[in-house]
């Protein structure tokens, strides 16, 4: 009998969750009953969004209900069908949670060619991380040539894409990390313009050393003081787009908002949020453009893989809200 390994919501948290937020389960691995398949899962996606999702208010989902399998992308394989659009050994990617099996009725199901690219870069590069850049710079900051792009935690999956994406639009990239190595990484490796190291200076500091000529573009996936800055330096019709604010989702005091926003009015900004999957009639487009870039080189993309059981997805998560985490992070589960 194979077993399947879970993590379920044992309790909403409050500030960082810690190891009393979640319970270990086991249980057999079902039978797919009709039009059903099961998926082994390979990869396991860590994002922030996680952290939204476990709260007892819904965001832009449903919040994960206690005693159920933590919300989670996943990149895996076909093991059992009786689904007909479905074989065994198709490769998948989905919404299967922080599980070693999943079942699912094909609706949440998308095939991914692994002579493309492997699962890992379909999680990543080629899936939440990659379109969640590619759909917020492009759609919502709407970058033209030669203007400044910048980008907030630009040393992660999400904001080293959205960096590299403005160069390949004509764009000027400044990107703020926290640390020298990520900052190196930023303009030696994937020829951002600039950097800030938020660590080492203050991030005014840091803008007024790299934007001399102001900011028209902000993708600010950190929120709070950081907003703050930034919005002091834009210019005459800068494009704010607000990815996330990973600054604040593990406060016990209210969230900080941008007390700086007034500049919006006499530069006549926009600040704008958004959710990748608004745009998913466009992803085989995207898809097309990200492939393409990659292989030209022109895209590059990290990956931060914890190779192990379900048990560490408790103190993996937490490498988000530390700074531990360098690219894009996942499980790589057993077998």
């Amino acid at each position: 009998m194979t077993i399947n390994h879970q993590v379920r919501l044992a309790a909403r948290p409050v500030g960082m969750p810690d190891a009393a937020v979640w319970n270990l389960t086991e249980e057999p691995v079902p039978d797919p009953g009709e039009g059903e398949v099961v998926v082994k899962v390979d990869y396991v996606s860590i994002d922030p969004a996680m952290r939204a999702w476990i709260n007892e208010a819904a965001s832009y989902i449903p919040p994960v209900k206690i005693g159920g399998v933590m919300r989670a992308l996943t990149a895996g394989t076909v093991v059992a069908s009786r689904n007909p659009g479905f074989a065994v050994g198709d490769a998948v990617c989905g919404m299967q949670g922080v599980q070693d099996y999943g079942v699912s009725n094909g609706a949440d199901l998308t095939k991914i060619d692994l002579s493309l690219a492997p699962a890992e870069t379909w999680l990543g590069c080629l899936g939440i991380a990659g379109l969640t850049a590619y759909f917020g710079l492009l759609e919502v900051g709407a970058p033209k040539p030669g203007e400044t792009v910048v980008v907030s935690g630009a040393a992660g999956s999400v904001g080293s894409t959205v960096g590299q994406i403005a160069r390949i639009k004509g764009c000027r990239a400044v990107g703020i990390a926290g640390g020298p190595e990520k900052c190196r990484y930023l303009t030696d490796e994937l020829g951002f313009e600039g950097a800030v190291d938020y660590k080492g200076e203050g991030v005014a500091e840091g803008l007024a050393r790299t934007c001399a000529d102001g900011i028209d573009v902000f993708f600010d996936n950190v929120g709070g003081e950081t907003l703050d800055h930034v919005l002091a330096r834009i210019n005459m019709g800068a494009r704010i787009v607000i990815c996330g604010a990973i600054s604040q989702y593990n406060n016990t005091t209210p969230m900080q908002g941008p007390s700086n926003y007034i500049t919006l009015l006499g530069r006549r900004g926009r600040m704008q949020g958004f959710i990748y999957f608004d745009y998913a009639e466009k992803f085989p487009a995207a898809i097309a453009d990200l492939l393409g870039w990659r292989a030209e080189g022109r895209l590059k993309f990290k990956d931060h893989i914890v190779a192990a059981g379900v048990e560490a997805f408790p103190d993996t998560l937490v490498k988000l809200f530390t700074g531990a985490n360098f690219g894009k992070l996942m499980l790589k589960l057993p077998g």
